[in-house]
């Protein structure tokens, strides 16, 4: 079960290297001796003690990831963003226009600092061969002062209908990804996987180029208010929507393979990832609409 997706792409029990092969009766099993995930494996391994053989001693607590673990998981991620945000945008002042300067830029430093060091702790996290709730719920809190400080901020430069709209937007498009995903039995593929994953890539390196080109006053302008930037984001959210159709697959997989209850909170912050990122897609479009 070998994955492309950066959060998923470090898991060795998502890649199997931890899952080892099935053995003969289909269970999914450990590289090391033989043992599956859950249940007693292979009756031929079963022993009474005997020095040197096999045993699944231990391995039969270990509790298997399932629908529900992967939902309370996301479920608690997702209150860590929002209790963030709300705490963000209640605590900070109301944006007016004769607001002091000094206020301002707290709300801005909020934006920046929680967008970057989320940024950080999702690269250290996608990155994790064992994942840690900890630093996940870190990451979902990180992404929720950002989150709430620039709701804040586009709520008062484009009008109060945008931060509501995106957040309908974003629960319809999170609906509809999953009832497409079962509805239409959507099996993903590695060719699929690939195509998502250098696109995401390309998409990303686009947007930090021109962010960094801003500091010299070379802007593209992919992440402007223009034509081009409200091309960039509905391409932005194409993309969420693909993302979300990897995350479903890749639960799908590991429940099927019997992963480790831990691999929930990897998929937590997978999920989490992907509708933080809708989120803010929808929040331009809606604020580059509005604009206009």
């Amino acid at each position: 079960m070998q994955s492309n997706n950066p959060v998923f792409r470090r898991s060795e029990a998502f890649n199997g290297q931890a899952a080892g092969q099935a053995n003969a009766y289909g269970n999914q099993t450990y590289a090391g001796n033989g043992s599956s995930y859950a249940g007693y494996g292979d009756p031929a391994t079963w022993g009474t003690g005997t020095p040197g053989a096999p045993t699944t001693q231990g391995t039969e607590r270990r509790r298997p990831m399932t629908i529900d673990s992967v939902v309370q998981a996301s479920a608690i991620s997702f209150a860590a963003v929002l209790v963030a945000a709300a705490a963000t945008w209640f605590l900070t002042p109301e944006i007016t226009a004769d607001m002091p300067s000094s206020q301002l830029s707290g709300i801005f430093a909020a934006m920046t600092i929680g967008s970057l060091a989320a940024f950080g702790l999702s690269m250290v996290n996608s990155f994790k061969r064992v994942v840690s709730p900890p630093l996940v719920l870190a990451y979902a809190a990180l992404e929720g002062v950002f989150v709430g400080a620039m709701s804040k901020v586009f709520q008062a430069a484009f009008g109060n209908g945008v931060v509501p709209g995106a957040v309908i937007g974003t629960i319809a498009a999170f609906a509809g990804t999953l009832a497409a995903y079962k509805v239409l039995n959507i099996r993903v593929t590695d060719k699929f996987r690939r195509f998502v994953t250098a696109a995401l890539f390309g998409f990303v390196g686009l947007v930090l180029l021109d962010f960094v080109l801003s500091f010299f006053g070379a802007q593209i302008g992919v992440n402007g208010f223009g034509g081009l930037g409200l091309l960039m984001s509905i391409v932005g959210l194409g993309l969420g929507i693909l993302m979300l159709i990897l995350d479903f697959d890749y639960v799908e997989q590991g429940v099927a393979a019997g992963l480790p209850e831990s691999e929930s909170w990897r998929a937590a912050f997978g999920l989490t990832v992907t509708i933080v990122w809708i989120y803010i897609e929808l929040l331009r479009i809606m604020a580059i609409l509005r604009g206009d």
